[in-house]
């Protein structure tokens, strides 16, 4: 095999492929990057049965031909070669790899043991890069950091005839986005995607200005891709039947407080500096202000502006819990609505929203669960 390619195009398209896989593999094969040469074009995979990347360049193709080389020695590699063409030779056991002045030999890893990457499936829909990095990232946050339960450590993804909705809880919180796309077909689907990958898919995609997404449930576990341009991304989703949460959001409530979303981060992360053993605050909904307290060992305590509907509340939350609602909110301003259940003894979830956002079909909501009073 015998090709050449320009630096910059070498070292984005190694980049998109090695990102996808695990730091460690356990099976040495797996860190390999499959590297294919055919006509004028260059494939670029990696697949450890878990997820795929791939990512197709355009080359000068003298001598076709497919080699598996370690993915840690070429992405290292082409991340600091010098800004001048890159020139590939390989033989049956090693790669020359030559850019200016820089030579490298490389050793060949059995190309005849590499899995076969398997095949997208048609796609269900599209949406732009931008739309879809936001939303995972608005949603991932609230997915649940433990192994067990497995389908908490998921994004659910459902589509239908012109919406895309993603949704994470981990008990504590429940984070829905739901957005407009643009569907190939009628059917529902739906797909359970580890948050941690997806999460990486979504930054991965983020510049692009469109992105297909396909899904496959058909078998045991279910596939779901995405591609944009000539780079595509696979995994394979969570087997547990993740649950239902969308019901948990109220309709409407008639007691909510609007506040600035900068000055309640702000406030939160002061307070909560004297936090010990108590991972929550006190949170006094009054007309006029916000209350902040914290009484542990030391205390604080601050108040921020805001407006109030409905009568005066006190609620326990989590602070980190909180920010990461505020974060990416996007708003200037926050609505925050207190709900009811059928206990008195037990406060109600708290539904945080985006406040005089311009888009009303672009959603986003974020349900935290308060601590007791104590």
């Amino acid at each position: 095999m015998k090709f050449q390619v320009n630096k910059d195009v070498l070292s984005e398209a190694v980049s998109f492929a090695v990102r996808i896989l695990p730091q460690k593999n356990r099976q040495q094969i797996l860190s390999g990057v499959l590297i294919e040469a055919d006509a004028n074009a260059l494939r670029f995979s990696v697949f450890d049965y878990e997820v795929s990347a791939q990512a197709e360049v355009v080359a000068k193709v003298e001598q076709s031909g497919r080699i598996l080389v370690s993915s840690k020695f070429l992405s290292d590699i082409a991340s600091r070669l010098p800004n001048a063409p890159v020139d590939f030779e390989a033989d049956a056991t090693k790669l020359q790899l030559s850019c200016g002045t820089s030579k490298f030999t490389l050793p060949l890893m059995e190309v005849e043991q590499y899995p076969t990457l398997p095949e997208l499936p048609p796609i269900n829909g599209t949406i732009s890069g931008e739309s879809f990095s936001d939303a995972v990232g608005q949603v991932a946050l609230a997915a649940s950091k433990e192994e067990i339960p497995a389908w908490m450590t998921g994004v659910l993804i459902e589509t239908s005839s012109n919406q895309i909705a993603f949704t994470a809880t981990d008990r504590y919180r429940v984070a829905l986005k739901e957005i407009e796309w643009q569907a190939n077909t009628t059917e529902d689907l739906s797909a359970l995607v580890p948050a941690k990958t997806l999460t990486e898919i979504a930054k991965t995609f983020s510049n692009q200005p469109e992105i297909s997404i396909a899904i496959k449930s058909q078998d045991d576990r279910g596939m779901i891709a995405f591609k944009a341009g000539n780079r595509s991304v696979t995994t394979q989703l969570i087997k547990e039947a993740a649950r239902s949460v969308r019901s948990y959001f109220p309709e409407s409530s008639d007691n909510y407080s609007i506040v600035s979303t900068q000055d309640l981060i702000d406030s939160t992360r002061r307070v909560s500096l004297v936090l010990d053993r108590s991972p929550a605050l006190k949170y006094t909904f009054e007309d006029g202000a916000v209350q902040l307290e914290a009484n542990e060992s030391a205390q604080a305590s601050e108040s921020v502006s805001a407006e109030l509907t409905g009568k005066n509340i006190t609620v326990m939350l989590k602070p980190q819990f909180l920010i990461d609602a505020l974060n990416v909110c996007h708003t200037e301003f926050v609505k925050i609505a207190f709900t009811n259940n059928d206990n008195p003894n037990k406060p109600g979830p708290v539904l945080i929203t985006g406040h005089g956002a311009k888009d009303k079909n672009d959603s986003f909501k974020y349900l935290l669960q308060p601590n007791l009073l104590r």
